[in-house]
């Protein structure tokens, strides 16, 4: 079973010193806990969060039962996602070219590919969120705000570790305080049970939160190969995810108790609060650090393919794609599509953690010569037919018969679509419970050997 941390003689870089521009460079190591913190601490303070808090109501129970699915879903998917900073920290690589360990060089630019749209993705839909959300606080039209973020944005994919820093040392107390007072203004008033919800039992409620932090795996060690410490990466991705996802999801919880809104009418709830329009604007300004994020991981991820291309630039051409795609199309339509991208990996994750963390695999090679695992597609596939025979991803309008299709699926076994489980853990105990089955006996095999 593989430690978080290992010995190495490589020497810290500068504090000033920034994320390379090619894989040919070696990672600056300036990051340390604090830094680590703030990151992710930003990352999940995020109004998508309370928006999205309306699937995690359990309508006619008590709050406390709400809030328990919560804390159980964060506390799941922050290790989860600790585990894959950690991994990132000790091998010095990038989030994809981390994969090539699993799947080899080639086989990695599946998850390459899928990583780029869902980056690009949900880079736009942060911007349109942004954009959105300052239109209602200030009164004005749109599109100046999804230029702006989009500029600022990628503005600040140029220099990330730059702005990294910054984040852990202004914008995270910012954010908190921000926070704070919306928690007192809310917890002002009533807070009578809630009759209306989208959550159909504790697990599924738990679902939704555990894939918020899983949605960062892809993304996870393009900013942890720059920590000082394995353990260091864990800490911050666990602790500063979880605990902001919690804050996050049960801020929109309580405000849906206290004001009977749903959906994006929780950003109008929280505006009308005294000084709310305040408190909101410093969170829009804190939601940049999400499509900077996007942005950056699509220009990394991209270099596992094209390893010599200059971040930079890769990031100036897909922030450009982001903004304009946040102008011309309405990318809330394309948010299922974004979901069923995540749902494929959910049992990356488990494949992952099961392969790297607790089988004796030995040496994790992540070179250009890492030889093509193909086996390993196997778990992987299995679990996202687990995820969605579980909970099929839901489409409407012309992407309808994919829902159809796997909801006939669960009739031929007798799965009852309403059973209440969770699709993630479900999903993540068939692939990691398959990877174990494929990769032991090799395993067993080396260390005997050696």
């Amino acid at each position: 079973m593989a430690t978080f941390d290992t010995a190495t003689s490589d020497t810290v870089a500068p504090r000033s010193a920034d994320a390379p521009l090619t894989l040919a460079e070696p990672p600056a190591r300036t990051l340390g806990l604090r830094d680590s913190l703030g990151l992710w601490g930003n990352l999940g303070i995020s109004l998508l969060l309370p928006v999205a808090a309306v699937y995690v109501v359990l309508p006619g129970r008590s709050l406390s039962v709400t809030i328990a699915a919560i804390v159980v879903g964060a506390v799941i998917g922050s290790v989860l996602l600790g585990l894959a900073a950690a991994a990132g920290a000790r091998e010095r690589v990038p989030a994809m070219v981390l994969l090539r360990g699993l799947l080899g060089r080639r086989t990695s630019y599946l998850p390459t590919v899928l990583n780029l749209v869902q980056c690009i993705g949900w880079a736009t839909f942060e911007i349109v969120i942004i954009a959105e959300a300052a239109s209602r606080a200030l009164g004005a039209p749109r599109w100046p705000f999804v230029l702006a973020a989009g500029g600022l944005a990628t503005a600040m994919a140029l220099r990330p570790l730059g702005v990294v820093r910054l984040l852990s040392r202004y914008a995270v107390w910012a954010a908190l305080a921000a926070i704070v007072y919306l928690f007192v203004q809310v917890l002002s008033q009533p807070l009578p049970p809630i009759t209306d919800g989208a959550g159909t039992s504790f697990w599924t409620a738990a679902d939704i939160v555990i894939a918020l932090p899983i949605s960062w795996f892809p993304l996870a060690a393009d900013y942890t190969r720059h920590n000082r410490t394995g353990r260091g990466a864990f800490t911050g991705a666990t602790v500063g995810y979880g605990i902001a996802t919690v804050a996050m999801f049960t801020l929109g919880v309580l405000a849906l108790a206290a004001y009977g809104s749903s959906g994006l009418d929780v950003v109008d709830a929280l505006l009308a609060v005294p000084l709310g329009a305040l408190a909101v604007l410093v969170l829009i300004a804190v939601e940049l650090d999400e499509a900077f994020a996007n942005l950056y991981s699509t220009a990394v991820s991209a270099q596992n393919v094209v390893a010599r291309l200059d971040r930079r630039v890769l990031a100036l051409v897909v922030g450009a794609a982001a903004t304009v795609l946040a102008l011309a199309f309405d990318i809330t339509s394309y948010e299922p599509f974004l979901f069923l991208i995540g749902a494929v990996f959910v049992p990356l994750v488990g494949v992952f953690v099961v392969a790297y963390w607790v089988l004796p695999t030995g040496h994790w090679n992540t070179s250009d010569t890492a030889p093509a695992r193909p086996l390993l597609l196997l778990p992987w596939l299995a679990g996202f037919v687990g995820y969605q025979l579980t909970l099929p991803t839901y489409f409407a309008g012309q992407g309808a018969g994919w829902t159809a299709w796997w909801t006939a699926r669960q009739s031929d076994l007798g799965i009852d679509p309403a059973n209440g489980w969770s699709a993630s853990l479900v999903s993540l105990t068939v692939a990691g419970v398959l990877t174990a089955l494929v990769v032991l006996p090799g395993a067993v095999r080396a260390r005997r050997s050696a």
